[in-house]
């Protein structure tokens, strides 16, 4: 990683190549395996069965913004070519509120006022801790606010406490629908104004574009730190939706140093083309894997978490 973000310095994830073209298996390595089985549905759907056909042909991306401080901002927001949507990453552990108002003060900054810029918190916050840190950030304007709070019941006591208060940020929900056994509970129960959705959290793109249906809500499709391989089956997703009417988090490839694909899926004036990302699934070869392949133990390892979590599907 060119940055920490997510707690972690190194992405590691499989590849694999079938009928349909390349598929990517990374769930992160706590994930439990029926968890991560999720993930191998999910490439195993994109290089065996392929993908639904495009309703757009190019997907509007974000740059993610990590928790870096504000000196650290514009170095990160250059890697992001044209985007004129951030998300910026808050509630990281050991900073504090006036650590995420600086730095999304920062990217009103520099981006303008005419810029879209949303935060999210990764369900660290209580409720009340949302609604002091929501009530400053909103200052600068958010779009939206991604998983403030981890339960559900707790998403819905926001909104309601965020418009008593008259702060008008709109809550998505993100862990609320990737990790739960019911994710359509926030749509039922008034918890959200939007949705995210990640491919290999939700098994596949069929998958996701079912929940997204059954939601009835905006979505936003996100990536999980993948490969330009992941990063493809994302985009896949947004340009098959019906509606979207928000850019997407699929601009991460730029958070790795290195990327497996020749031609690496990041924005180019703000935008992915469908096309470049189907190209990158068809390739015969991933150039860019020479000099990264795993070995030893560590290789062991995945290729037994494949097979476990196969064994599931």
């Amino acid at each position: 990683m060119r940055v920490r973000f997510r707690g972690i310095d190194v992405r590691e994830t499989v590849l694999f190549r079938g009928p349909a073209g390349w598929g990517e298996f990374g769930p992160f390595p706590e994930y439990a395996e029926a968890e991560a089985a999720k993930w191998l549905a999910a490439g195993l759907g994109s290089a065996w069965e392929g993908w639904p056909e495009p309703v757009r042909e190019h997907v509007e991306v974000n740059a993610t913004v990590p928790a870096v401080s504000p000196e650290r901002v514009a170095d990160v927001l250059a890697g992001f070519d044209g985007c004129r949507t951030a998300k910026v990453k808050v509630a990281e552990r050991g900073q504090s509120v006036d650590d995420d108002v600086a730095r999304v003060a920062e990217v009103r900054a520099l981006l303008g006022p005419s810029a879209h810029i949303r935060v999210d918190a990764n369900a660290a916050w209580t409720v009340d801790q949302a609604r002091e840190a929501l009530g400053r950030l909103s200052a600068y304007g958010l779009q939206y606010a991604e998983q403030p709070c981890a339960e559900v019941s707790e998403l819905a006591q926001l909104r309601l406490l965020l418009a008593r208060d008259g702060v008008d940020v709109p809550i998505a929900a993100d862990e609320s629908v990737r990790k739960a056994d019911d994710p359509i509970k926030v749509a039922r129960e008034g918890a959200a104004d939007l949705v995210v959705v990640k491919v290999a959290p939700l098994g596949g793109v069929s998958s996701a574009l079912a929940i997204v249906a059954e939601c009835g809500l905006p979505a936003v499709v996100s990536s999980a730190i993948d490969s330009s391989v992941g990063i493809a089956a994302g985009v896949a997703l947004a340009a098959a939706l019906p509606e979207l009417d928000y850019a997407c988090g699929l601009g991460t490839v730029g958070l790795l140093s290195a990327d497996v694909a020749e031609s690496p899926l990041v924005p180019r004036d703000g935008v992915i083309s469908v096309a470049d990302a189907r190209a990158v699934v068809a390739a015969t070869e991933q150039p860019g894997l020479a000099g990264h392949e795993l070995t030893g133990e560590r290789r062991d390892w995945w290729l037994d978490r494949l097979a476990r979590c196969h064994a599931l599907l």
